[in-house]
């Protein structure tokens, strides 16, 4: 329990350090801190103007890790972000020159505007956590982290990440609207000075790296797994869906799952865990029926059928038993 109150104690640092910029989303916040102790990566998909990219770099400043960010762009080749070998005359070798991959946090900004090709080379890396340059493969940095993010209104001169890059995302999350009262503190946060230039670390990456070993041992009780495994399968068998959540959507639930039960103090997972995660960590892996799209349904709407359908597991308690 000192472990995971370890975890909990991490994550309110994390969050009030981001909240010193980024007013009214303790949910998106805690979303991304999920995403990085798992770890996993983040698509962050919403209209201009939200934060997104305040959001992404306010948690990047908050860690002490190696940050870059990329502007992805159509003329971005794969080498902009994997790096080179240069040819050095003194030494007559090559030499490598890490590209913006090599970083531990790294922004990938309007991610949907790069080319298939460099597409590639980020998905290696956000996969296999490596990238391949000249024949010769470097592991990536750890903790490792991908922060895209990606506006779904402007579709002009973008090319649409393949499902199979989608599905490479541990979650994607969405900023939404401040309130009127949350745009005012934004307005006056903003006025003098911008708070993200006055931001700190506030946890060491090497850190990260123990406390996400920690929650990998926050229990699942096989009345969750079931439950996890029942809303996954539900996903495959609706008749609104071309594409339900594949088995790494099963395994991104229950993995975030731990994570959130152990940022909220608890060595198990209970289904409020899990119900917290469906969207963002679901969403994203599925596809609507061609039937369903000429109808207008929306994926929200059907996920949700999906919940209401899938019984929530009932016990007395959800934490592992006592030998």
């Amino acid at each position: 329990m000192a472990d995971i109150s370890a975890v909990q104690t991490a994550a309110e640092v994390i969050r009030r350090n981001i909240e010193k910029v980024i007013v009214g989303k303790p949910a998106v916040i805690d979303l991304l801190i999920v995403a990085l102790l798992t770890p996993g990566h983040v698509l962050i998909e919403d209209v201009p103007g939200l934060g997104k990219t305040m959001l992404a770099k306010s948690l990047a400043r908050s860690l002490g890790c190696s940050f870059q960010r990329v502007q992805f762009t159509p003329d971005l080749l794969p080498s902009d972000i994997t790096g080179v070998s240069i040819f050095n005359q003194k030494t007559q070798e090559f030499e490598y020159r890490a590209g913006p991959l090599m970083a531990q946090i790294v922004l990938a900004d309007e991610i949907n505007r790069a080319g298939p090709r460099t597409q590639s080379a980020l998905l290696e890396a956000m996969e296999e956590r490596q990238v391949t340059v000249d024949g010769i493969t470097r592991p990536t940095p750890q903790p490792f982290l991908v922060l895209a993010t990606q506006n779904p209104i402007e579709l002009e001169g973008t090319f649409p990440l393949p499902e199979a890059q989608l599905d490479r995302f541990l979650l994607r999350v969405s900023v939404g609207y401040p309130e009127v009262e949350e745009e005012r503190e934004v307005l006056r946060r903003f006025r003098e000075v911008d708070p993200l230039v006055e931001l700190r670390s506030v946890v060491a990456g090497e850190d990260l790296v123990r406390l996400s070993q920690v929650c990998r041992t926050v229990y699942v009780s096989p009345a969750i797994e079931t439950y996890i495994l029942a809303l996954v399968h539900a996903t495959r068998e609706h008749t609104a869906l071309a594409l339900g959540a594949s088995p790494r959507g099963s395994l991104a639930l229950s993995r975030t799952a731990q994570v959130l039960a152990a940022m909220r103090g608890r060595s198990y997972v209970i289904p409020d865990d899990v119900q917290l995660l469906i969207g963002p960590a679901l969403l994203h892996r599925l596809i609507l029926s061609s039937q369903s799209r000429l109808r207008g349904k929306a994926l929200n709407d059907v996920l949700q059928e999906v919940i209401e359908k899938v019984p929530v597991p009932v016990e007395e308690s959800w934490s592992e038993p006592r030998l």
